[in-house]
């Protein structure tokens, strides 16, 4: 929890609130159906909850913008990112019923009322979003294809309304094909090690009629 204070030491105690009982939520749940390897869930913190909130260091959605996170898994970076904004809303997406099940059960402990929470392939998804976040489900090309036509026509956010994707590596091959991708090194953000190859990909995308 100390790691979310030092990068975001301007929340509210209810959002100070929140990120605490996240550990217990999914420690809890965890046990029940395990969502976050067993490795991974003593980092919480660091490797699910402020890689999550890396979106948040680069963009700051506006209060009414809408965000669809497809592939949430155990609802990251959805749930984090709900909690950091509170007056934007959030639908999260994933094929799994029992991932969504524990996206279900943390956003109601939570009393987290701008989440939504669905089992649905993100071809099948309706409506059109401000941005679509997500954390590493597939390649980019693959990506695109299954939500190019959900992005907003109107902006009004710093960046253009498109992609926010949190992603690893070397991604020169992959993103080829998308001259206006831009990446934000994680590394330069936090300071912990795990990020050293982590990066946020923003691909502004058209509105696709």
């Amino acid at each position: 929890m100390d790691e979310i204070l030092k990068y975001f030491p301007n929340l509210t105690d209810l959002q100070i609130e929140q990120f605490q009982k996240l550990d217990f939520l999914y420690h809890d749940w965890n046990e029940k159906i395990n969502v976050i390897s067993r490795k991974d869930i003593d980092s919480l913190y660091t490797k699910h909850i402020l890689h999550s909130l890396g979106i948040a260091k680069i963009m700051k959605f506006e209060p009414g913008a809408t965000v669809l996170d497809v592939g949430t898994g155990g609802g990251f970076p959805g749930i984090p990112l709900a909690i950091l904004f509170p007056e934007t809303r959030f639908y999260l997406i994933d094929v799994i019923a029992k991932k969504i099940r524990v996206v279900q059960g943390v956003a109601d402990a939570l009393e987290l009322k701008n989440v939504k929470a669905e089992q649905k392939r993100a071809e099948l998804v309706k409506g059109d979003f401000d941005f679509i976040v997500s954390r590493a489900v597939t390649n980019m090309p693959d990506f695109v294809s299954w939500i190019k036509d959900k992005i907003k026509k109107q902006h009004k956010h710093t960046l253009k309304n498109g992609i926010l994707y949190l992603k690893g590596g070397d991604l020169a091959e992959e993103l080829k094909d998308f001259p206006n991708a831009t990446l934000y090194d994680l590394s330069e953000i936090f300071e912990d090690e795990f990020f050293e190859t982590k990066k946020v990909v923003h691909l502004p995308l058209k509105f696709k009629p």
